[in-house]
């Protein structure tokens, strides 16, 4: 990761004042969202509460036409991001994993830590859960160590598997945003009349 100020306007040292302000904002726009609300992150998994895909996607298309701007104008070089590698079998399964907690306990540890700043007890409970799971995988590596590292594809990016370029990615995402916004606002409708 980069310095979080550009050279030469504040000295270094400031990066760390500057991650903990960008974590407090942060904070702040996951709780605003609503975020700290474990019925609300799991409406989205039930079908009656839609905010948790609506800030997700914006979140996602904002930050990939940021960066493809950012691009064309030679504010950064994308040849430089880093690309987190493929690792097939473990995304796999703890996709599956993460996806059982998250409809079991409302949570993901993101919004688990933001329901603990607020004092929510179903936040605090779900994050020592989380904590016990670090632990047991951390003392119980060498046992799933070959599921960790197995099926490793290396740094894929999803452009490249399926042979279009960004930009056009980044245009079809977009499109599957706005047809999710607007089909998910005729079943939130649809769910008001019925509950009217």
């Amino acid at each position: 990761m980069g310095p979080l100020i550009p050279m030469g306007i504040i000295p270094d040292q400031w990066n760390s004042v500057m991650a903990v302000l960008i974590g407090v904002a942060f904070g702040f726009v996951l709780e605003s969202s609503g975020f700290s609300s474990s019925r609300k992150i799991v409406g989205l998994f039930y079908g009656y509460d839609f905010t948790v895909l609506r800030v997700f996607f914006t979140a996602a298309v904002t930050t990939a036409v940021g960066l493809a701007y950012f691009s064309y104008v030679g504010w950064i070089d994308m040849s430089l991001a880093y690309i987190h590698p493929t690792y097939l079998t473990a995304a796999i399964v703890g996709g599956l994993i993460m996806g059982l907690g998250f409809i079991t306990g409302g949570f993901c540890p993101g919004t688990s830590l933001c329901a603990v700043a607020i004092g929510k007890i179903d936040g605090i409970i779900f994050t020592i859960g989380l904590m016990l799971g670090i632990f047991i995988f951390s003392e119980g590596y060498p046992v799933w160590e070959g599921l960790y590292n197995g099926n490793y594809l290396g740094s894929v990016k999803v452009t490249e598997s399926l042979g279009i370029s960004d930009n056009l990615f980044i245009f079809l995402f977009a499109v599957m945003a706005l047809a999710a916004f607007y089909v998910t606002s005729l079943i939130g409708r649809r769910i008001k009349e019925v509950n009217y």
